[in-house]
């Protein structure tokens, strides 16, 4: 019987385990996926922590997966064998409740997510429905995966901040690094928000096109238009309400944060807004990917074999990592 190699999560708090597994076949409307590189995300890291409730269990993590078509379950069209393919952390919407009508299927009420509530990517193969895979251009798989879930949640934050010049980006990761060259690109100053102290990152985000970086308890030089979180960091709310101007908008851009605490109403006085965003859509997707070649967006990626899967975990936990983690079968 054909085998695969997956690193599986049997319960949260507790190391990935690498284990062989019957290659599956894919069931009706569904590809099997070769995969050739996989994104590690801080939602994988809020699974594996137990920072998510109900994930299915045993899970293998993983939703920036790039990868070959090796198998077409029945119905599917669109796909080739050995086309290269994209599989991101949106996996499944029922299509009928009221969001999915409505043309907000990332609020789907009976939703899939890939390396959450379905088998995702770090693993040498995987199963996804077709319908939310996407076609990727021939290329670097490694360097192409963190736009898959990086790059889109990254992208509908952005476009929920609107059309503001002065943009903030708090915690300059995976997401940031990515969105800061499209800022850029499109003629807006950015302003990059670390850890206090963390140089090395202030000079990255420099180096990638932002006018100003420094740590997050440090106000910019102008009143911003709007800010992303994209750290899990509840204290930075005030921060950045604190730091846009009247009329601002702050969008937490992450899937889960630490609790906001207490902060004054004048914080959000004078029509400041806040919001969330909640997973992606496929028109999201489709956007970015076609945006992001024109932008010249390239990913900074630290790559590591299959079995290294909790030593990226634990670097991108503590912070030593500069863009982001890849493993690669």
């Amino acid at each position: 019987m054909p085998t695969m190699r997956a690193m599986v999560l049997d319960e949260p708090r507790t190391p990935l385990r690498l284990r062989e597994r019957a290659l599956p076949a894919p069931g009706a409307g569904e590809i099997l996926v070769a995969v050739a590189a996989c994104g590690v995300c801080r939602t994988d890291l809020h699974v594996v922590d137990g920072e998510l409730p109900d994930p299915k269990l045993p899970i293998v993590p993983g939703h920036e997966i790039v990868g070959e078509v090796a198998a077409l379950g029945a119905g599917v069209t669109g796909f080739a064998i050995g086309e290269r393919v994209g599989v991101p952390w949106l996996g499944h919407t029922c299509g009928h409740c009221p969001y999915c009508v409505a043309g907000r299927e990332n609020l789907c009420d009976a939703p899939l997510f890939t390396g959450y509530t379905r088998d995702g990517g770090y693993a040498s193969h995987a199963v996804a429905d077709a319908n939310y895979c996407f076609p990727l251009p021939a290329g670097d798989a490694a360097a192409t995966a963190p736009l898959l879930c990086a790059g889109l949640i990254g992208w509908r934050s952005y476009k929920m901040a609107g059309q503001g010049r002065a943009l903030g980006l708090y915690g300059f990761g995976a997401a940031a690094h990515i969105l800061a060259q499209v800022a850029a690109w499109q003629g807006r100053r950015v302003y990059a928000f670390t850890r206090p102290g963390d140089a090395a990152a202030q000079s990255f985000a420099r180096s990638l096109g932002a006018a100003w970086a420094g740590g997050s308890d440090e106000m910019p030089p102008e009143p911003l238009d709007a800010a992303i979180i994209f750290a899990p960091v509840g204290a930075l709310v005030p921060l950045a309400l604190r730091a846009v101007k009247k009329g601002g908008r702050v969008i937490c851009g992450g899937i889960h944060m630490s609790d906001i605490p207490r902060f004054p109403y004048a914080l959000l006085w004078e029509e400041r807004e806040l919001h969330s965003v909640a997973n992606l859509t496929r028109k999201d997707a489709r956007e970015f990917l076609a945006l992001a070649p024109k932008a010249g967006v390239r990913t900074e990626v630290t790559r590591y074999a299959l079995g290294e899967a909790n030593a990226a975990l634990a670097d991108l936990r503590e912070g030593r990592l500069q863009g982001a983690a890849v493993l690669v079968p």
